[in-house]
């Protein structure tokens, strides 16, 4: 089943209350998948951000403080939360951590990569994941969560959702896609790399492929119309925006509402009905088969 909420900013002034906004709507929508949950959170950045995952972080993130103090001569940024930590750093150092990362910590594994992007997710109640991580304190422009019921992988953090393949990307989805052993093992000779089963890290990839290719995020939404077999609802964080697309048949539930203050998603509209100016805001179900993206 799933369930799915998207916040998109337009007003300045609610970004210190994306996280509380976000936060209310994923824990409305727990019902809908109570096995794991997971938030993205965008809020602008000077330096990179690379946030990371363990299961024992008491120990794995000193171990890794420590060795990329040695590695880059300085003391990273590195802020923990729970079982994540983010860690900032200059641009030309992201892809050096990253390897020595993969190096050194096998255990660790990394959850999003950009300047603006951080995603939390573990396993456990939306009430829970969001508590943990303090999630509504957090500060942003817009973000997406997802509440799981599992159905194409095992219950496990990194097979609960956001998924991102890129830089600043992340998709949740909510549906199944058919063809996506085969679209997973075209990807992976085009060089992309997979960490689980999961059909929707597939359509991630296949989304941060073609933007790599240079499509920007509406066209390659128009793409998954072409080559996504299935049912589904997708919505996409990116650096500028996110977006909304339901496969042709749209039997999915799904709705968007639009005030002059923000764009929401949800769903089910319960996800939305405490957003501020909710009663005056244009509300409908996204039609199938349609692009919806907004930008900064």
């Amino acid at each position: 089943m799933c369930g799915i909420v998207g916040l998109f900013l337009k007003d300045k002034t609610l970004e210190p209350k994306l996280g509380e906004m976000l936060s209310d709507m994923l824990v409305t929508m727990s019902d809908r998948g109570p096995d794991s949950a997971g938030i993205a959170v965008y809020s602008d950045s000077k330096v990179s951000k690379i946030t990371v995952q363990s299961d024992d972080p008491d120990n794995a993130f000193g171990a890794l403080e420590a060795d990329l103090s040695d590695l880059l001569g300085t003391v990273p940024g590195f802020v923990v939360r729970d079982t994540h930590a983010v860690i900032t750093a200059d641009a030309d150092k992201v892809s050096t951590i990253r390897q020595r990362i993969a190096q050194n910590h096998p255990d660790i594994r990394i959850m999003s990569s950009g300047k603006m992007v951080e995603i939390y997710k573990e396993v456990g109640l939306p009430a829970d994941v969001v508590d943990r991580f303090g999630i509504r304190e957090m500060q942003g422009t817009h973000g997406v969560g997802h509440t799981r019921m599992a159905t194409e992988s095992a219950v496990t953090t990194l097979g609960a959702h956001p998924f991102s393949t890129d830089e600043d990307q992340c998709l949740v989805h909510n549906g199944s896609l058919s063809n996506h052993n085969s679209l997973r093992r075209k990807l992976v000779r085009e060089g992309m790399t997979f960490e689980t089963e999961n059909d929707t890290e597939v359509g991630a990839a296949y989304l941060a492929h073609q933007m790599q290719m240079g499509a920007k995020l509406g066209d390659a939404l128009e793409e998954c119309l072409r080559d996504l077999d299935g049912f589904y609802t997708f919505v996409v964080g990116t650096r500028d925006g996110f977006g909304v697309l339901r496969d042709p048949i749209a039997c999915k539930p799904a709705v968007l509402a639009e005030t002059d203050q923000y764009v929401a998603f949800g769903s089910e509209y319960r996800a939305l009905a405490n957003l501020p100016g909710i009663e005056s805001a244009k509300v409908w179900e996204p039609e199938p088969a349609t692009v919806y993206f907004w930008e900064h």
